[in-house]
């Protein structure tokens, strides 16, 4: 059962305390030897630990421009709403031993040079919350979250079936029609056909995770456990600021979420000179610079700097496109107070938000990535809990603590793997949530393969050992994609057998990839409330269009491979 949340709050109703007046479960009174350790390196004179390269930090100073809802009108006897007073940190609590913080993390300097942007008449953060004052009766955070975990939490016997059984097929029954041969081990067809099996370790890795149990509510039982505190849930949006239309857009389908409970804050964050009158708009100024990072990472780290993050903090990082409904959120505050072990998560991203099935053949290259958020990224946080994947930029969950230790700078076209790799380093685990973020795909050829681009080179780039595993497997894409065309086109012309052995483990690769295309329309459709004989019409539709997708992808690498960029590409949504 889950636990009932606080009633919703009117904006009216949250106290606009100055930021002087925030003081956790109301701690004011302690001595300053006594007061509780809240892991905020950014904005504390540190208190090094004996023998020990790493420090820990005491912080009670609040984020500047924080509006606290709370039970009481006194400012020095301030208690949260769904803190427990008994374990809300009126003890010293040290971190654990796995969990390391470096010392000597960038803050802002004293006195603040960013205390106003290049345009004085422009703040740089909002003087109160907006999200409640003018509610909007249209809701466009809609789907069909507990349905589609719901289907998935029975869904790997279906996996299982359909991959092994049209596996067997392929192979066995249908095997005499492709002069499948039981004779020989090796003949002439298996030298271009050898690279039909370079993607057999991805394969794998996805066959494993999808018949593994997904997690999802079903298998959640929180009752009787005892709550994490949570201070504030930042729901951020992340965007440049250039599109108007869409962040407002992510603006008016997130602010009524701020009723949900009293820690969520909607946040939106954009780079000067684009800063929006009337929403929680927070703009990283133009004087604002960092070692490494530019342009979203850049941003981020204004806004971890600013925020001034404590252990209690949670960050929900979403692109401008992503729209995440109530009842994803509502799993994330389970994750936040239950899922004591873990201090970062994700869950599954589809692209069914905007436009969807607009362009039939980005819709279905998309949809692999939908499939491997059920498949290896499900592997990753449900069962590794460690990012040996990486992560997505969006729907990347993170408490303030991992925010503070790993920092946003860090100067990679691919900040989101670089962060969780950072993460995983210092000792940070990550888990599953059982939610859904919708989003949208490339709209063109040009953003289709920038963003592929973009992915490939900054993996590769990566210092890490494990991303550059991957990079290079996902370099044999070309040899693969070369194969299949040598494949279909000599077939034609020479009649050579193929070893069964061989024969089978390419099927495997094939039933894979097509179940993993057609599994994340599936899911989306289903998302969608499309109609069930449209939703069965444009899974052969599917199967189809996927050989088109799969071309791009083996392109797009070689474009990364040819022409890497130079900078960051933004790409038009």
């Amino acid at each position: 059962m889950r636990p009932a949340y606080p009633p919703p709050q009117h904006a009216q109703e949250r106290p606009n305390y100055p930021p002087t007046s925030r003081t956790p479960s109301g701690n004011s009174n302690i001595p300053p030897q006594q007061q509780p350790i809240y892991q905020n390196p950014a904005f504390a004179s540190p208190r090094p630990q004996a023998g020990s390269n790493f420090i820990m930090v005491d912080t009670t100073t609040p984020p500047p421009g924080f509006f606290p809802r709370v039970r009481s009108q006194s400012p020095q006897s301030i208690t949260y709403s769904d803190s427990e007073v008994s374990d809300a940190s009126f003890f010293q609590r040290p971190l654990p031993a796995h969990i390391r913080i470096p010392a000597n993390l960038p803050t802002l300097q004293q006195p603040n040079p960013l205390a106003q942007p290049s345009d004085s008449a422009r703040p740089l953060r909002p003087a109160t919350s907006y999200a409640l004052m003018n509610p909007s009766s249209e809701r466009t955070n809609l789907g069909h979250t507990k349905i589609v975990m719901l289907l998935l939490s029975e869904m790997w016997i279906v996996n299982l079936a359909f991959i092994i059984g049209g596996t067997w097929l392929k192979s066995f029954y249908l095997g005499d029609l492709q002069q499948y041969d039981d004779y020989n081990l090796w003949g002439i067809s298996c030298y271009w056909k050898l690279g039909l099996l370079f993607p057999l370790p991805y394969t794998l890795i996805c066959f494993f995770g999808l018949t593994l149990p997904f997690r999802t509510p079903k298998f959640l039982d929180f009752s009787g456990e005892k709550r994490r505190r949570l201070d504030n849930l930042y729901i951020l949006t992340v965007t440049k600021g250039d599109n108007r239309e869409a962040v407002y857009r992510a603006w008016n389908a997130h602010k009524h979420l701020e009723g949900l409970h009293p820690a969520i804050r909607i946040h939106v964050l954009t780079d000067e000179p684009y800063f929006f009158e009337g929403i929680n708009c927070y703009t990283c100024p133009k004087s604002f610079s960092t070692t490494s990072s530019k342009y979203k990472a850049r941003a981020l780290e204004w806004y971890r700097q600013t925020m001034r993050f404590s252990e209690h903090d949670w960050v929900l990082h979403l692109d401008e496109e992503s729209v995440i409904d109530d009842e994803s959120v509502r799993r994330i505050l389970d994750f936040i107070h239950y899922e004591k072990e873990y201090h970062f998560g994700q869950g599954i991203i589809l692209y069914n938000q905007y436009k969807y099935w607009s362009n039939w053949i980005f819709t279905v290259a998309d949809a692999l990535r939908v499939g491997d958020d059920v498949s290896r990224f499900q592997l990753q946080y449900t069962y590794f809990h460690r990012p040996v994947f990486g992560a997505h930029g969006s729907f990347l969950l993170t408490n303030g603590l991992v925010e503070n230790a790993v920092t946003w700078d860090l100067g990679s076209l691919t900040e989101d793997y670089q962060f969780a790799m950072k993460a995983w380093d210092r000792g940070f685990r990550c888990g599953k949530i059982s939610g859904i973020v919708r989003e949208q795909s490339p709209l063109d050829l040009v953003g289709f393969m920038k963003q592929r681009r973009r992915w490939y080179v900054g993996i590769r780039r990566l210092p890490n050992f494990l991303p550059k595993i991957w990079a290079f497997f996902w370099s044999l894409s070309i040899i693969s994609l070369f194969a299949s065309v040598a494949s279909i086109a000599l077939g034609f012309e020479f009649h050579f057998g193929t070893p069964r052995w061989m024969a089978v483990l390419i099927d495997f690769n094939f039933m894979n990839f097509v179940y993993l295309y057609v599994l994340g329309i599936f899911l989306q459709d289903l998302d969608k409330g499309v109609n069930p004989l449209i939703m069965i019409l444009r899974i052969p539709l599917t199967v189809v269009v996927q050989f088109i997708a799969v071309v791009l992808e083996g392109f797009s690498v070689m474009y990364g491979i040819l022409f890497p960029p130079a900078d960051f590409d933004v790409i038009k949504k």
